[in-house]
């Protein structure tokens, strides 16, 4: 199943999107924007471009597992994303995924411009890679 997910952010929105087989995450974009009904549209433009089956939305719970102000938005994010443009969406967990894909950019070298412009990419990348490992367990 072809599976896009989102770390979405105030400002920039990370995407991602797995293959058929769900074997390779792959960074697609970052949205540059901040409204959420702009986002979720381009999210959706996005999903029908790559043929996704279900759009993954990564949820910032608080280290203590409750949710707070943030993951609300997430939430609102994904029933837009269901009830507006029909698609299909999941919640995962994405504590400490930036501290991941800081560490991964660190591994590159990325530094300044380029890692600000990636670092949402990656994120996205990593709640994809924890949600697929997460179905398969």
């Amino acid at each position: 199943m072809i599976i896009l997910s989102v770390d979405f952010g105030d400002a920039r929105t990370g995407i991602a999107v797995c293959d058929a087989h769900e074997l390779l995450a792959s960074p697609v974009t970052v949205i540059h924007e901040g409204y959420l009904p702009k986002v979720a549209k381009r999210i959706a433009e996005l999903a029908s471009e790559k043929r996704a089956e279900l759009v993954v939305v990564g949820n910032p719970v608080n280290m203590d597992g409750s949710e707070g102000p943030r993951s609300e938005k997430c939430r609102e994010l994904a029933k837009l994303l269901e009830g507006e443009y029909h698609l299909k969406t999941d919640m995962m967990d994405e504590r400490l995924t930036t501290v991941e894909a800081h560490r991964a950019l660190n591994v590159t070298n990325t530094r300044g411009k380029d890692r600000k412009a990636v670092i949402d990419a990656v994120s996205a990348v990593i709640i994809l890679e924890d949600y697929i490992k997460m179905k398969r367990n």
